[in-house]
């Protein structure tokens, strides 16, 4: 069920979904309203945006703009954010740099959850686009691939 969830979030974060957007007081899960509020007592400019088995709050936080994944029981399952190449773990950057040297980052994402963060990035070339997921800290794993 967990791999099921992750894969949804990486998906809806690397492609422009089709939400419907609603603010605290119309979002369709009054219970991830009351934890976002306790889980992040400061997140500024909430906006709600809803599914069937989860609601997606996007949210500013000491000036980062975050993604908090909820399920209908208001049970918090992912924090995403998008990072800068040089956020990454050093070896996670040094594999990109020597194994991808001929490609340029288009996405690049954090997602912490169950005390585990796992970055995804997409890269590209002139004709063809690469998602690669990291295991732990030290090396990456193909997501998926495509041509252009």
């Amino acid at each position: 069920m967990k791999k099921l969830f992750f894969s949804i979030v990486a998906v809806l974060m690397m492609s422009a979904g089709a939400f419907a957007a609603k603010n605290d007081d119309g979002v369709a899960n009054p219970q991830a309203v009351r934890a976002l509020k306790k889980d992040f007592v400061n997140a500024r400019n909430i906006v709600w945006e809803t599914r069937d088995n989860f609601a997606k709050a996007t949210f500013s936080l000491d000036g980062q703009i975050l993604f908090a994944y909820y399920n209908n029981n208001g049970d918090l399952q992912a924090v995403v954010r998008n990072i800068l190449s040089d956020q990454l773990p050093i070896n996670l950057l040094t594999s990109l740099r020597n194994d991808y040297a001929g490609s340029w980052i288009t996405d690049l994402f954090e997602m912490a959850s169950d005390d585990q963060t796992t970055y995804y990035v997409t890269l590209e070339t002139s004709d063809k686009k690469i998602v690669l997921r990291s295991q732990g800290a030290n090396s990456w794993e193909v997501y998926s691939k495509g041509k252009k």
